[in-house]
């Protein structure tokens, strides 16, 4: 994930990939035991072509506004960005807590082989894409809760993926008005006094994965 702390403190954009498909997952546990898990590659890009809303939340409660979250799925897999207002996410930006992402889905196809070590695999081959969320906690992998629609439940299955650097990317932006009490203004120096200095701070801040599930 990239986080950059825009100079006003007011917002915050965020990118980077919420998943990566075709790409084995940890250990998941379900009532059967322990299996492994892909998204099949175009999974996402089915699911974002059907217009069906998908909201951005964070740590998968609170809905956020952001009428510019963008989600495509490319060669690598899901990757989102948007512009973030709400408080309470760039109050943890500023704190460096923001982790990764993670995201909601309803299978709507999968199939599962077993390997020849006996190991289960599931394909997640279509699903129903509900929202990718912002996280300020050490995600865990696997999770559920269960929907009422109509007279049917449905299973909503939460996921968060490993990122790809280990971590989430920091950029802090500060800006400070540059002057002068020159009396003989070329015209290089008009344009120092009327530019902007932006100054850019880099880190990253490595995600914890003791708790990790």
């Amino acid at each position: 994930m990239r986080v950059e702390v825009r100079a006003d403190k007011k917002s915050i954009r965020v990118s980077g990939y919420v998943n990566v498909v075709g790409r084995d997952s940890r250990v998941l546990q379900d009532a059967a035991g322990g299996f492994i898990e892909q998204i099949s590659p175009g999974a996402f890009e089915r699911a974002l072509k059907t217009g069906k809303p998908v909201e951005l939340r964070f740590n998968h409660h609170k809905t956020l506004e952001a009428p510019d979250l963008c989600l495509k799925e490319d060669q690598i897999g899901l990757r989102a960005q948007a512009t973030v207002v709400d408080p309470e996410v760039i109050a943890a930006a500023e704190r460096n807590e923001l982790r990764g992402w993670s995201f909601g889905f309803v299978k709507q196809k999968d199939h599962w082989k077993t390997d020849e070590n006996g190991t289960r695999r599931r394909f997640v081959d279509d699903l129903e894409l509900r929202e990718v969320s912002i996280l300020n906690v050490t995600p865990a992998y696997i999770a559920t809760s269960i929907e009422a629609r109509g007279e049917d439940k449905i299973l909503i299955e939460f996921r968060a993926d490993e990122m790809l650097d280990g971590g989430v990317d920091y950029i802090r932006e500060t800006e400070t008005q540059s002057s002068t009490k020159e009396k003989t203004i070329t015209p290089e120096s008009e344009s120092m006094m009327a530019m902007v200095r932006k100054t850019v701070e880099y880190y990253t801040v490595k995600r914890r994965r003791d708790n990790a599930l």
